[in-house]
């Protein structure tokens, strides 16, 4: 495989001394190998070193977190430099995995040397490793690999197309837009896209363009027989405050876990329980006992004057 020793610090993941970075190479070899891919997305410091520490093998900063973590509606309203943002979080936390920003809504959508801009930014001020863009872009996809970024396409239910396709709805269900598709793919791998996510398509049109493709295909609501899966960090852990996808499964519930910590906290509060004796600091006994001889030395002149 591929792979890049990346030297290891006290603070970084149980993998140390050395850790063996994943780059896009090694996950061509993954495949080749017939190894599954494992993928989430994070978005801040906390969540990508736990997530990392794992053993996960590509994070992506999605811009998803317009949605579960800004409270927004979609994912359109995200902008470039608050991507950035949360990208150099991650990036800083992050020592194993392959980190893969999402290039949001109109940063990419004009020119292809807009688009190209755009992509320098999140490697040059984020640390980005790849940049991922939605639709059959191939001659941005083309323009991005001269430039030596790496980039990872995504096919089917694309989020910023959302106003277009009506909402979000499973894509690739006639033969004409089978076709479609597995041509987009194959154009895009061609121009030089380095992993493929697939979103929302039939299991079987994501099983065929897994086997056409030589680069690993990444699925999400898309079946087994993808490379690899992704998943929303929050909708895996009910954090999301919205109904659960089909193909989202629920690994844990941090929503129930937080909360009765936090109910846990408030109570404590109100009842005086926190924080307890052992919790606090206390004075050092000698500066303690000259403060107590300051007090007793004032006390007698005090009765004198009440006298």
């Amino acid at each position: 495989m591929s792979l890049t020793n990346f030297p290891g610090s006290a603070s970084s993941s149980p993998l140390d001394p050395s850790i063996t970075k994943v780059t896009i190479p090694a996950l061509a070899e993954m495949k080749r190998q017939g190894k599954p891919i494992s993928a989430l997305t994070a978005y801040d410091y906390a969540t990508a070193r736990l997530v990392d520490e794992t053993g996960i093998d590509l994070v992506l900063v999605g811009d998803s977190l317009a949605m579960v973590v800004m409270g927004q509606d979609n994912t359109l309203a995200v902008t470039v430099d608050e991507m950035l943002h949360h990208t150099r979080a991650v990036r800083r936390a992050v020592r194993r995995a392959l980190v893969v920003a999402d290039m949001p809504f109109g940063s990419y959508h004009g020119t292809v040397t807009d688009g190209v801009a755009n992509a320098v930014r999140f490697v040059k001020e984020a640390g980005a490793e790849a940049v991922k863009i939605e639709g059959p872009r191939v001659a941005l996809v083309q323009a991005l690999t001269d430039a030596e970024i790496p980039v990872i396409g995504h096919l089917g239910l694309t989020p910023q197309s959302v106003n277009r396709m009506g909402g979000y709805r499973v894509q690739a269900r006639t033969v004409d837009s089978v076709q479609q598709i597995k041509a987009d793919a194959k154009a895009l791998e061609e121009a030089g896209a380095g992993v493929l996510v697939l979103e929302g398509i039939p299991r079987e049109v994501a099983a065929e363009i897994t086997a056409e493709l030589t680069i690993p295909t990444i699925g999400i609501g898309a079946g087994p027989e993808c490379d690899g899966q992704i998943l929303v960090f929050h909708d895996m852990v009910n954090l999301s405050f919205a109904p659960k996808a089909k193909f989202a499964r629920r690994y844990a519930d941090a929503a129930s876990l937080f909360r009765a910590a936090v109910e846990h906290y408030r109570e404590d509060v109100e009842h005086r329980a926190f924080p307890s004796d052992e919790e606090s600091y206390h004075l050092p006994s000698a500066v303690k006992k000259e403060m107590q001889g300051e007090t007793s030395s004032v006390h007698p002149i005090k009765q004198l004057r009440k006298a």
